[in-house]
């Protein structure tokens, strides 16, 4: 069974950083291997609207069935404001908190994030794992791509 990806901005953007580009072209690689199936929301699509085309334009390069398009329900944006106000982060960071929310209501395998500040940080994680647990939901795996790719074995 292929595993269900929810993937942040950072994703898309580190397909052309070279900080993250191996990383990042291997995850698309289990996509393209149909190995994971993405899964994208309107909140990833608003984000990159506003990125440079060639950024805006990568998904597109994909088979539509390499995707699952998710939206921001009410019940996602209701977690994602009891993460604000359990303090987990800041105001400022409602959309990174939204993607954690339509990742952990549509029940994603993990959450792929660059995002080392506000996302995939173990004291955030603990606490957006904590209040879904409080709000009735189970806890969300959250990496970056180095722990979502295949490595040769040795």
């Amino acid at each position: 069974m292929q595993q269900k990806i929810y993937i942040d901005t950072s994703i898309v953007g580190g397909f052309f950083d070279k900080e993250f580009e191996t990383e990042t072209k291997a995850l698309f690689e289990r996509l393209k291997d149909k190995e994971v199936v993405f899964v994208v929301s309107e909140v990833l699509y608003s984000e990159l609207e506003d990125a440079p085309p060639h950024v805006r334009d990568l998904l597109q390069t994909y088979d539509e069935e390499c995707f699952e398009y998710v939206l921001l329900t009410d019940d996602a944006k209701e977690l994602a404001n009891s993460y604000i106000h359990a303090k987990v982060v800041g105001q400022t960071s409602l959309e990174d908190c939204q993607h954690i929310a339509i990742a952990t209501v549509n029940k994603v395998d993990a959450l792929a994030s660059w995002n080392f500040k506000h996302i995939v940080n173990l004291d955030k994680i603990k606490g957006y794992n904590g209040v879904n647990l409080q709000k009735g939901y189970t806890t969300i795996e959250i990496r970056n791509p180095k722990d979502l790719i295949k490595y040769e074995n040795d």
